[in-house]
């Protein structure tokens, strides 16, 4: 038989482990830097074995853990670094040159097609607060909830940043996506 710490590294291993890789992919979305992102990965990892006996079980273990990830970057390591660039929000609010990939896309499938190294550059440019819902929506994988549970802001505060988002995502990759010929240029 098994003593409580075996049980506690075994449930930890089984349930929080598969997430390691998502985990330190958006820790290097956050950090910028492949070294801060394995710190912050170790980091996370380490608050999360010690706090297991906190996590109930048969939850959202990503989420948990995505939470104690973006609690760590906030607390250790956003406050060395500056980071993203002042933007003027309304200069995205009306700015789409995609009209043709457009349609009914909520979800950003455009960049689901692109998502490369000049995507991943495009998105460390965004503003903090853009950069962190679009990592935690799309590269996290998590739902519009999920996000505003880890942020500790409204769904709707979600939707408009993830919206935003994307809009300074097409601005900042239009060039590059005519280039790679994902889109023809537009002729206004």
């Amino acid at each position: 038989m098994g003593t409580d710490a075996d049980d506690k590294r075994r449930s930890f291993e089984k349930e929080a482990i598969p997430f390691l890789d998502t985990v330190y992919r958006v820790a290097l979305r956050l950090a910028g830097d492949p070294s801060q992102a394995d710190d912050l990965t170790q980091e996370t990892m380490l608050k999360a074995y010690r706090a297991w006996h906190q996590y109930k079980q048969g939850t959202n273990v990503r989420a948990w853990l995505l939470t104690i990830l973006r609690h760590t970057f906030i607390n250790e390591y956003r406050r060395d670094k500056s980071r993203g660039t002042t933007v003027d929000v309304a200069e995205y609010e009306q700015f789409t040159v995609f009209h043709d990939v457009q349609e009914v896309d909520p979800e950003g499938r455009f960049f689901d097609q692109i998502v490369d190294d000049e995507v991943v550059r495009a998105i460390d440019q965004l503003p903090e607060e853009f950069r962190e819902c679009i990592v935690l929506s799309d590269i996290g994988d998590l739902s519009y909830a999920e996000v505003a549970d880890i942020m500790k802001i409204p769904v709707g505060t979600v939707k408009s940043r993830l919206y935003r988002a994307r809009q300074a995502l097409q601005r900042l990759l239009y060039e590059y996506a005519v280039e790679a010929g994902y889109i023809k240029r537009s002729l206004r």
